[in-house]
Parts: structure tokens; sequence; C-alpha cells
């Protein structure tokens, strides 16, 4: 069975990258006018190679310092390196640079080449060859063949082949994700047919006619038609150069540093979450607030450094950071990145992406630094637990899971039951149409902040037995319009964590706290309005004997109408209790006999005034004990 991988050229410039790729394959990579001119590469070229079951291609990168951003855009995306060094001059500057990229990139299979070996003695070949042996000591290349080659004489060259397609049995390791993903790293038009792109497929596949979405620009576009190294096709995957006829969109809308890819998967962001090394060769230590140039892809940003663990990165040393990027990216979980410094411009360090689509973190906070080391260096299932923590209360979907998580959709669909089973995550319906999961340990941290601020209104109100739903809801205005407030209130209620209606809340077990003085004029409110029977003080009238603390009664007033110890019957009349009950009992009597009364008589039954018996008669109305027939009561039809 064949199988697709793509090689990368690095090294020094005018070491022979571009004449090797050439005597290989038989493709000059230099397509530009000015790089046929002047003899140097510029940008990167292509190139494929067949070797027994194995189709590469082939990415030539330029050497010259002033292109390696185009060698980073050229470098994304390989599965095996070729390091090319030059007999005649060995290893520089850019030698050196380009295999710390090719670390940073997370390659870890590659081969070394030593070009125009007919320029040299053997004794020096030996030389050189001892040179670039002690500079790969401790990379990936430490055990690499080095194989020595002469683009001019033929030298080598069926020896490299041969080690090519030895190395490509090597590379057994496929990406997690099935989805379909492609930097884009040229973009032009083809007479005819309109837009086309170019990259190297990262993961997925994609076939013709699929609808595949253009990042960060968020267009969907139609697969119109495929070319693999020149030729057309149906279908192309992972390990392949494509070049993709776009229906949609104009060449001029898509660049270099976009990415193509199936639909809902990427999500654009200009703030990510990632775990930075510093190289040993960087010639100072990265600060906080640094402004660096971010290398993802094929694109290049300037980014904000925010160091999350250290107030500064020195040489060799590794934490974790988030980026705040001068223009949005799609990234996906553990893809690697390199950052240059912003002038001079050289390499200084690099890492892998913790989190694509992210919020700000604060800095120094052991909780989450614990929480991105295990979603880094985690099991799936570790790595998933902790990226819905991170999600707080948002929505998410399961392709959100493989972004974020490097998961397949297989793993993602079936690792959400797990989690939900095991009471790691945890199911709230939202609405009909909306169920919220959210992690265990976020619920949880939820309910102690909305029980802690309840405990604050509570302190706020020592007289209230019940706090006002909408007064708790409007001490979290950054989220009082979420339907998650709402839900997790409801949650609190059923969980038995406080009591409560839809307008009124308490903590469990909560009750008014008194002091002496109030414990007194309480009894005296309610030793008024038993005495009074049907014509019951006002507030005013016991305000008026409370003196000094005359500003509590009516929040006393309220109170023990909250615990049922007066009953409000409207226009500002209070009955105790005692005599509500003795109210309904007596009309009802009355009505059983005499079939209808008057306010007037109703007045003179209970002993009472006009101004209590209207109040009193539109009470029983409303509570359906009696209604209203002409000038008289009678009694309800349900009595």
């Amino acid at each position: 069975m064949s199988r697709d991988l793509i090689l990368g050229t690095a090294g020094h410039i005018d070491h022979g990258k571009t004449a090797l790729v050439h005597a290989l394959t038989g493709v000059n990579t230099d397509r530009l006018p000015a790089e046929k001119q002047r003899g140097i590469t510029i940008d990167i070229g292509f190139a494929s190679l067949e070797l027994g079951n194995f189709h590469i291609g082939i990415v030539d990168v330029p050497g010259h310092e002033r292109f390696v951003k185009n060698m980073l855009a050229g470098a994304t995306g390989i599965d095996l390196a070729l390091l090319v060094v030059a007999a005649d001059d060995s290893v520089m500057p850019q030698t050196r640079e380009h295999l710390s990229i090719l670390e940073l990139l997370q390659l870890d299979t590659g081969i070394i080449a030593i070009t125009k070996s007919d320029l040299v003695a053997e004794d020096w070949l030996d030389l050189v060859e001892e040179e670039v042996r002690e500079l790969v000591k401790f990379s990936f290349l430490n055990d690499a063949p080095i194989i020595r080659t002469s683009a001019t004489t033929g030298r080598g060259l069926d020896t490299l082949r041969e080690v090519i397609e030895q190395t490509c049995h090597t590379q057994t390791g496929q990406p997690p994700s099935d989805l379909f993903r492609m930097s884009v790293d040229r973009s032009f038009a083809v007479e005819g047919h309109g837009t086309v792109v170019t990259g190297s497929i990262a993961s997925g596949s994609v076939e013709l006619d699929d609808k595949i979405e253009v990042q960060p620009m968020g267009q969907i576009c139609r697969v119109r038609s495929i070319h693999n190294h020149d030729q057309p096709a149906n279908r192309i995957s992972r390990g392949q150069r494509a070049a993709i006829n776009l229906g949609g969109v104009h060449h001029r809308e898509i660049s270099r540093g976009q990415e193509l890819a199936a639909v809902n998967y990427l999500q654009p962001s200009t703030l990510i979450t990632t775990r930075l090394s510093i190289l040993e060769e960087s010639p100072w230590a990265l600060k906080h607030r640094s402004t660096v140039r971010l290398h993802i892809g094929t694109a290049e940003v300037l980014s904000r450094t925010h160091l999350l663990s250290h107030d500064s990165l020195i040489p060799t040393e590794t934490g974790f950071a988030q980026f705040f990027l001068s223009e949005p990216v799609s990234a996906i979980w553990n893809q690697p990145f390199v950052i240059r410094s912003e002038s001079p411009v050289i390499t200084i360090g690099g890492g892998q992406v913790i989190q694509p689509v992210t919020s700000r973190l604060r800095r120094q906070q052991s909780n989450v630094i614990k929480r991105l080391d295990k979603l880094i260096s985690g099991t799936p299932f570790e790595r998933v637990s902790e990226l819905i923590y991170f999600y707080d209360s948002k929505s998410w979907s399961n392709r959100d899971l493989c972004r974020d998580a490097g998961l397949s959709t297989l793993e993602a669909d079936t690792l959400i039951p797990e989690l939900i089973q095991s009471g790691i995550v945890i199911e709230l319906p939202v609405s009909p149409q909306r169920t919220l999961r959210i992690h265990q340990h976020r619920l949880e941290e939820y309910c102690e902040k909305f029980k802690n601020t309840l405990t604050v209104l509570h302190e706020e109100t020592p007289l209230q037995k019940k706090v006002l739903r909408h007064k708790l809801i409007s001490r979290f205005g950054y989220m009082k319009d979420d339907p998650f407030v709402q839900t997790l209130i409801g949650f609190l209620i059923t969980s038995k964590q406080i009591s409560g209606n839809d307008h009124e809340i308490a903590l469990k077990g909560h009750g008014p706290k008194l002091s002496n003085a109030e414990h007194k004029i309480l009894q005296y409110i309610l030793e008024r309005f038993q005495q009074d029977s049907f014509q019951p003080p006002g507030v005013e009238e016991i305000q008026q004997n409370a003196e000094s603390r005359a500003s509590a009664v009516p929040e006393l007033v309220k109170l023990c109408v909250g615990q049922g110890e007066l009953v409000d019957i409207g226009q500002g009349v209070l009955l105790h209790t005692q005599w509500e009950k003795e109210l309904r009992s007596r009309i009802k009597k009355e009505l059983l006999d005499r079939e209808k009364m008057s306010v007037a008589e109703i007045r003179d039954l209970l002993g009472t005034t006009r101004k209590f018996a209207i109040p009193i008669c539109e009470y029983l109305d409303r509570i359906e004990l009696t209604k209203r027939d002409g000038d008289f009561r009678i009694l309800a039809s349900s009595q």
C-alpha cells in the first residue's frame, strides 16, 4: 500500500539545497524570475519523488537569513527533514537556526546530506562530517545518517534515495485528527478556473465537491477540482501536497497564513495559550509583555507575550504563556510554533499551542498552571476533562474537542458519555432546545460563588428571611442576561442548597438575625395585631411607639408577613393570622344562613369600621370566598 509523506529541506544559503532537489527529482524548485536571475532561493518551492511505495512531496526552502519566515512557512506540515550542509562551507549560522526551527516544530526524523563533496578533499569531508555530528548532538538528528553527495557528479544520490526510503518506513505515527486541515502557502488565479490555493495537508482528507471553510475569514467554499503534484485527483489526504481549485471566493481574499479546514472545525482567535521554550542560543531572556513575531502554520503575526508562570524566561527555560495576537489565527491543540524577536529578527524560541481559543488567564495561579500542564501532557480523558473546565459555561461541540484536545471524531464521541457517566461533566437543561454541559468543579465554583453572594445579601438585609431573586442576579452583571444564571439558581434550589421560588430565594436554614431590641419590637407588633382584631394598627402607629427603633418596624412587619404570622389583605391593612382565619370562618357561616350580606352588615358582624370593611370585602373576593352581587356579597360557587 502506497503512502504519502512530505520532506522539507533546511540549511544555509548557497549550500545546494535546490540543486540537490533538482538532481533527485529533475525539478528546479526556483520558480520565480528573481530566483533564476539572482541564483538564490527566495520563496518555497515544490517537487515530488517516487521511492518504492512512497509518494514524497518535497518542500524546498530558502536559506538566506532574510527569508527565514518563508522557510518557516515551508516547514509547516513536513514529516521528515533533509538538513543540507555544503562541504566547502561546513556549518554556518542558518544551519544552526534551521536546525533549531526543525526541533521547535517537533520534527523527530531526518537525514543529513553533505553537498558539493566534489569540491573538497576526503580528509576535509571527514572534518565537516565531524563538525556536523557535533552540531546535531542531543537533537532529533543525533543518530541521523549522513550522506556525502554532489549534484554535479551524482555522487551519493542513489544512496540518498535509498536512505530516504528507509527513513520513510520509520514514519508510523499519524495525527489523531481525521478532520481536514491545510495551511495555505500560495493563492493565485488560473484562467478559466478561478482561485487555486496550495499547501501541505496536515490532517484528514477532502474530495471533489466537498464544502470547506477558509479561516480566519470564515468563508465556506466548494472544492471544484484537486491536483496532487500536477496530476488531477478526486481526493487528497494527509501527507500530500495539494492544489485546490475553490469556488465562491476570489484569490485575492486568500493569502499565505490562512487555513482551509472542515466546516466548524477551526475557529479564529487573537489569544492563544502555549507552552513556550527559549532556545539555548537565544542572546537574551524573554520578558513578560515582550513583543515577538509568532510563526504558526504559514502565518507570521506580531504578538505580545503574557507569561503565566514566570516573570521572564531565560535561555533553556520552559513555561506557560499567552500570546495576544495583532490579527486572528486558526490553530489546533499541540500545534508547534516558533517565535522570533521583533528587531533584530532572530529565532529565540517556540513551543506548542495548548488552547487555540481561550480567554485571558491570571498570572501565577498554581491551579491554572496544573490544569494547563494536564491539558498538554495528560491522557485524552484528562485533556478533555481539563478542556471542559476551561470552557466554563460556554456551549461547545464535539468538533471543538477535536480542535482543542487533539482528538479524532470517534474519540470525542466516545469520551463525552464516559465523562458524563463519571460525574465529571454535568448536564443542565437551559431550555427545551439547549442543554448545558459543564465541568463538575466549575459548577461547584459557581454554586459557592452564588451562595457566598447570597450570604452577603442576607447580611445586608438581616431582618428579611428571603432575598429578591433579581437582586442576586444583579450582582453578576456580566452574566445577568445569560440563561445559565437562571439555570444555576434552579439547580441550587433542586439540589436543596438554597430554598426559594421564581421571586425570592434564601440560603438553606437561613433565618433573620434580630437584636434584643428588635425581638421586643417584633413581639409588640404581634401583640398589637392580635389584640386589635379587625381594627388593626397601621405601620406608622407602630413606629410611633417604637421610638429609637422606628426605622426597623417596616422590615419587621414584612418579616411577620413572610413568616405567616400576619396576612397582608391589601390597601395597607394587615391582620393577625388568627383573625384572618376567624374572618373566613365567620363570613362563611353567616352567608350559609343569610345568603347575602352588605358591606355594612359585614362591618357590624366583625365589629369594625368602614375603613377596614372595604379592604376586607375586597380581600374575601380576591381569595374567592365571596363574590360581589350588586351591593351585596354572596358565597363564591367554589364554597
